[in-house]
């Protein structure tokens, strides 16, 4: 059974694979020493979706406030499903936690950015109800 859980430095090595996977060259060594310090900022959570032990996705979250906005945005900063386990809802499930841990937050909406050559996630962002908004995409929470 596939479930979602807080990324460990430990899991440096298996992060540092998926965001190879985006096009992230990203050492083990440097994935620790960046997570340790977004984990210290309490704004940054990062979460990994394992089978039996297994990595097969990150997410990585920062919450913000922003002048235009009378509660917090959660901006997702990395989304990455393993090749092998791709279309099997893995995507799906790492989105719907981020989601809830945003309305945890008292998050206004979620955005994220997406390079302009990924069209399949793009598709994918908007049947879960992302919005195009200028090059970013969102999705609204709450009614702010």
């Amino acid at each position: 059974m596939i479930e979602v859980r807080t990324c460990k430095p430990e899991d440096a090595v298996a992060v540092s694979v998926l965001l190879g996977e985006l096009g992230y060259e990203v050492s083990a060594q440097a994935a620790v020493e960046r997570m340790r310090r977004l984990n210290d900022t309490g704004l940054d959570p990062m979460f990994l979706a394992v089978d039996e032990g297994r990595p097969l996705g990150f997410i990585a979250l920062h919450r913000c406030h922003m002048i235009q906005y009378s509660t917090p945005v959660a901006r997702i900063t990395a989304l990455v499903v393993r090749r092998g386990a791709r279309r099997r809802g893995i995507g799906r499930l790492l989105i719907d936690h981020a989601l809830c841990w945003a309305a945890q937050q008292a998050c206004e909406l979620v955005e994220l950015t997406s390079a302009l050559s990924r069209e399949e996630a793009h598709t994918f962002y908007r049947d879960l109800g992302f919005e195009p908004n200028s090059l970013r995409f969102r999705k609204m929470l709450r009614e702010g």
